[in-house]
């Protein structure tokens, strides 16, 4: 009988607690807001469009607008030409992925912090990068992050297709 107490009295205790935790995590998981992104491209490129499908699969919001010439975008967001790719995609606080950076170096990215930072970016249009698949084939490339002063550093080496997710 005695045993019986013991157990029951255990449970009793423990129920509050464990109840507690699961609300925490709840609540925590429910304030998470989405990433959300505006991505300006061109209306004929099929890479931009896959680039978003890759986003979107990895829970990142995107909207898109269409452009004939996106230049002027690029300079507006202080994106030399070094850094340049196809599309331009950018937060609501401002910060800018510009080319093929993968969704999982995006939601790195935007969970630190990066003092004058503009975003992240994957130069030119390498092969395998999201987007950018062509068959099996696959080349290494960089993500980097570049800031106000012109200047950039490596954020990231991808050497294979799978470090990409």
């Amino acid at each position: 009988m005695i045993k019986i107490f013991f157990k029951l009295a255990v449970v009793v205790l423990l129920v509050p607690a464990f109840t507690h935790a699961t609300e925490h995590n709840h609540k925590s998981n429910a304030d998470v807001k989405p990433i959300e992104l505006l991505v300006y491209k061109t209306p004929t490129c099929g890479c931009c469009k896959k680039w978003i499908s890759h986003i979107e699969d990895e829970g990142i919001i995107a909207d898109s607008k269409d452009f004939r010439n996106i230049s002027n975008i690029k300079t507006k967001y202080g994106i030399k030409p070094n850094y340049r790719s196809c599309h331009t995609a950018v937060t609501r606080s401002g910060f800018v992925f510009e080319g093929h950076v993968p969704a999982k170096f995006i939601k790195q990215f935007l969970s630190e912090k990066h003092d004058n930072a503009i975003g992240l970016s994957v130069p030119a249009m390498p092969i395998g990068s999201p987007g950018m698949e062509v068959g099996e084939r696959f080349m290494p490339y960089n993500v980097l992050v570049f800031f106000k002063d012109g200047t950039s550093k490596v954020y990231a080496k991808v050497n294979t297709y799978e470090e990409q997710f």
